[in-house]
């Protein structure tokens, strides 16, 4: 079942990404990313469980979720300084939810 939120549509069952009706091409680690945030949206992830539940194990630098989290902003925001989906929440992690 496709989740909607904004223009944003994540359909993880087809793997499919659509902002305002066109495709989204993330990564599969982008979109493995995309799918746990938007699976709980208002909920802080931390780096941890994020590469827990992305890559299987938190042993790799937590600097590679602020990785792919910053492709995915280029990819789902027109404007990826301000981010409208992806929240940073400083100290703690990343949260996700539409930004009017």
């Amino acid at each position: 079942q496709p989740v909607g939120f904004g223009d944003l549509c994540i359909a993880v069952a087809r793997h499919e990404v659509t902002k305002s009706g066109s495709i989204v091409q993330p990564t599969p680690r982008e979109f493995d990313l995309l799918a746990t945030l938007s699976s709980h949206p208002g909920l802080v992830f931390t780096r941890a469980q994020l590469l827990n539940r992305v890559w299987g194990d938190d042993l790799y630098d937590g600097r590679l979720v602020d990785v792919h989290i910053t492709g995915l902003r280029k990819k789902l925001d027109d404007d990826p300084a301000r981010p409208r989906y992806i929240e940073t929440v400083r100290g703690v992690g990343f949260r996700f939810g539409p930004r009017n």
